[in-house]
Formats: structure tokens, sequence, C-alpha cells
């Protein structure tokens, strides 16, 4: 789960991060208001950052600053009224703009092969890190925190000197160990912070330089916000997908593919082998879904909305293993799930085990198309899809014809 700028931020603080003030606004008027307060604090401008959970929002017109309170009413009336990459800007971010004199890049990833956090600095600060790696992937530097311990101080320390940031080296190893802390206690995937940077301050005694985070990006583990309730709610639903959102209320595992053959099917494991009978049978998946263990008949009718809001989806595969899940209740939902849809698209089940012959009987008499075997059902579900693709050609093409 992505969660915006400003509330990865607010992770970060909760772990003693030098993080500059910031407000959120949703309208102009409120945006009027925050670039007030300050410019009464002393800022010589703001700064306004459309929060969208997508990259490039400078390139698109999302960040701008602002000299005066009018003008940041002005500025936020415009990146409100934008859409980034598709996605609409319903609030933004102010702040006083920090004079910035270097940028460096900070982040900790969740790295599968060494099962262990990776924490990876740069001092090309302020560009995507997938551009560095391509482009100069020697300017990266990585560390591997301990498991139980987190970033020990000599690893950050070697990461603050690689990079150049020897001058800031305790506010480095805050920040680098700070990183891994809040991976820890989130369960987060991923934590960075592009740009770090080096920035100007006047103080009491004239101007000074310190070491904050400008920028934060933080991905949580689905799997784990049970643990979270707090964190649940920094869900931004404005920018979910509405498929991904009714699949986690009805508890569905699904993920969209580009395919034409809607798979309906109980446990992970089964779903991957449907997905590779429906390639070896010449056909594509739409999707990858899975129903769980113990589904009842709603559950698969929220599963067949999910399926055929894809226009793509030619045809559907139901290949359900009884189990803790009845067949009988599958057939049921399938029933129903067909008597609401608003397109006919061909359906293939295949379903064995508990309750198997109550549900066949259920099936022949609401006249479902069945399989014996899970191959036969691939088989009839790509012959299905075929048929339908060919039929929508022939009717988009016009007849030609003439006098001899």
């Amino acid at each position: 789960m992505k969660i915006q700028e400003a509330d990865a931020k607010s992770l970060l603080l909760t772990q003693g991060l030098p993080i500059p003030d910031w407000s959120v606004a949703r309208t102009p008027a409120e945006a009027r208001t925050a670039a007030e307060r300050f410019f009464a604090a002393g800022a010589g401008s703001v700064v306004i950052k459309a929060q969208v959970l997508v990259g490039g929002r400078g390139k698109a017109g999302g960040v701008k600053l602002a000299a005066t309170a009018n003008e940041a009413e002005a500025v936020a009336e415009r990146i409100l009224g934008l859409s980034i990459k598709g996605i609409p800007v319903r609030k933004v971010l102010v702040a006083a703009a920090a004079v910035i004199v270097k940028e460096y890049y900070l982040g900790a990833i969740l790295d599968r092969a060494s099962r262990r956090i990776v924490v990876m600095a740069s001092a090309e600060g302020g560009v995507e890190i997938e551009e560095v790696a391509r482009a100069t992937p020697e300017a990266i530097h990585r560390a591997s925190a301990h498991p139980l311990l987190g970033l020990f101080d000599y690893q950050a320390r070697e990461l603050a000197f690689a990079v150049g940031l020897g001058p800031h080296l305790k506010s480095f190893v805050r920040i680098a160990k700070g990183l891994v802390a809040t991976m820890k206690v989130n369960d987060a995937d991923l934590v960075e912070v592009n740009p770090l940077a080096i920035v100007r301050e006047t103080g009491p005694e004239g101007p000074v330089e310190r070491l904050v985070c400008l920028d934060a990006k933080i991905t949580l583990d689905d799997s784990a916000l049970v643990r979270h309730p707090g964190l649940e709610e920094m869900r931004d639903l404005d920018e979910e997908d509405p498929a991904d959102a009714e699949a986690r209320h009805h508890d569905i595992s699904f993920i969209h593919l580009d395919g034409t053959i809607g798979c309906m099917v109980n446990g992970a494991g089964l779903a991957m082998t449907t997905m590779d009978l429906v390639k070896r049978a010449g056909g594509e998946p739409a999707n990858f879904l899975d129903i769980g263990g113990g589904a009842k008949a709603d559950r698969v009718a929220a599963a067949m909305r999910l399926i055929l809001a894809d226009s793509k989806v030619d045809a559907i595969l139901v290949n359900i293993f009884g189990g803790i899940t009845r067949g009988d209740e599958v057939a049921r939902g399938l029933i129903e799930a067909r008597a609401r849809q608003s397109r006919e698209v061909p359906m293939v089940v295949r379903i064995v085990g508990t309750n198997a012959e109550e549900a066949a009987h259920l099936l022949r008499k609401a006249n479902f198309e069945t399989a014996a075997s899970l191959d036969e059902a691939a088989e009839k579900a790509v012959a299905a899809a075929r048929a339908v693709a060919t039929e929508a050609t022939s009717a988009a093409t016009p007849a030609t014809g003439g006098a001899a």
C-alpha cells in the first residue's frame, strides 16, 4: 500500500527524523491559510506540491513556488485542477521553500534475495533512483542491516563518507538508522527520502547548514496492515483502482492481467496452475483471482463482477477444488452472478471435491458449460474466447460486394 508524501513524513517524524514543517490543503483557501502561517514565521516563499501517488509531479506542473499568500492560493487552485498521469489532484502539501545546497538520495528497501533491509545512498539526489541505477550504477552505495539489530553506526558512517556527507556525519547516521527503524516499526517494503538535502537556514548566529528530509515515499506491506489499524486509515481511496478496492472488501486476492480469459479459482497455487494451463491451451489469462477457502455465494458473485468489469474478457474459467469451500455454494454464487451480469460471456466451470455432485446438479439445471478435468476446462475456455473474438471481428468487418 502506497501512502501520500504527507503521511510518509509523519511516520518519519515519529522516529525523530528532521522533517521541515508542512500543511495539507484541499482547497485554495486552505493553501492560502497555510502559506500565511509560513510567511509569518519568516519564510521567503512557499512550495506547493501535488499529493498524488505517481512520480513526475514536477514535470507535470504539480510542484510550484509562491512568493505571497495570494500567489499561493492561485497556484494551489491551478494544481488542484490538474490530472497527473490520469490521477486528479485532490490535495496539496504546503511548506516553506528550502534553500537547497546539495541533494542526495537515501532509501531502505526489503531485499528478498538477502532477506534483509538494504540501505541505499547516492550523491545523485533529486532524480529517480532507477535512472541513476541505469546510467551510473556505481553512484549507488549499499549496506545490509542486521535483521534484529538494525543498521550499525559504522555502516551508516561508511555510507555517509561514500556520498560525501562527512561534514554531516551525525545527522546522516541518525537519519539512515531512522529509515530502517521506520521500516521495521511499520512493516514497510520501502522507505525513501529523495531528496535528502543540505539546506541553508538563518539561525540566531547567522546562516547554518543542516541535513533534512525534504521528501518521503513509503510503501507498506498490505499483509501486515492487520497489525497496524492506524496505517490502514492512510490508504488513499481516491487513487485506488475500484476493482482493487472491491476485491479487498470481499477478501479476494485479485491481480489484473492483459489476457482475455477470466479465471476464478480457490487457492493461490491452483490459480497459478490454472493460468499455466490456459496458456498451454493457447490462451491468455485476464487475471489472477483467488476467492480463498470457504468462499460463500456472495464472494463468488463479487469475484464474477470483478472479472466482468474487464471489457477484454471473452470467456471465464471457474476452477474450484472443494475442501473447505463447498461446491454447491460456489455454484449458487455463479448462478446468481450470471443472472445479474450486464453482458453475456461464455463460462466453463470445473468443480470437484466437497458437494461437487450437488454443484453439478445445480449447474446442469442452470445450463452451465462444465468440464470433468482442468485440461478440458482450459481447452473449452480458450475455444470459447476464440469464438467470441472471431464473431466480434466478423461483425466489425463491413460486407463487400458489387455488380459484375
